[in-house]
């Protein structure tokens, strides 16, 4: 198993993987052009982040979206993991264990990394069980958000598409 940064040749299979990712963990319909969209401004803009991918016989079996956020506290940056996709078949072999180790000695061997973070859906308990396995914990921080439009479509929601809290 070989770890490395994607290539711009890798874009097509990455966005199989988010596509299929999306689908199988959310039920989300993804948009293709959307996401060749997304993951093209990746690699045009490494401020973004960077890919990586796990390979084993000149085949891509995962990939995950590296993406960087500065820590005024730590004086340092945070290494977020987004976006993990491993292939059926290659999934309970240690791939994404080989990935995870892979940017762990990046941070322990670099001075201005302080850490790597990622979140995940509270109803994917073998993805929970993988990260909690591998000495990761959900102990400290939660995490909420606000999308200002339908996640499941690129379509921003009129106001008068939000729900409403029922009148008493």
């Amino acid at each position: 198993m070989r770890i490395r940064e994607a290539h711009h040749e890798d874009a097509k299979t990455i966005v199989d993987f988010q596509i299929r990712l999306a689908f199988e963990t959310e039920g989300l319909q993804l948009t293709h052009d959307t996401v060749q969209k997304g993951v093209a401004a990746v690699f045009d803009d490494s401020t973004k982040g960077y890919y990586l991918v796990a390979e084993e016989n000149g085949l891509i079996a995962a990939c995950l979206l590296v993406v960087p956020e500065w820590s005024d506290w730590r004086n340092s940056t945070v290494l977020w993991i987004h976006s993990l996709y491993v292939v059926a078949e290659h999934r309970h072999v240690g791939v994404f264990r080989a990935m995870y180790q892979h940017l762990r000695n990046k941070v322990e061997n670099r001075r201005g990394y302080a850490g790597i973070r990622l979140y995940v859906d509270k109803r994917n308990t073998v993805a929970i069980k993988a990260y909690e396995n591998m000495g990761m914990s959900s102990e400290h921080y939660a995490m909420f958000e606000w999308v200002p439009y339908d996640a499941r479509t690129p379509t921003r929601r009129r106001r008068d598409d939000l729900p409403r809290k029922r009148e008493r």
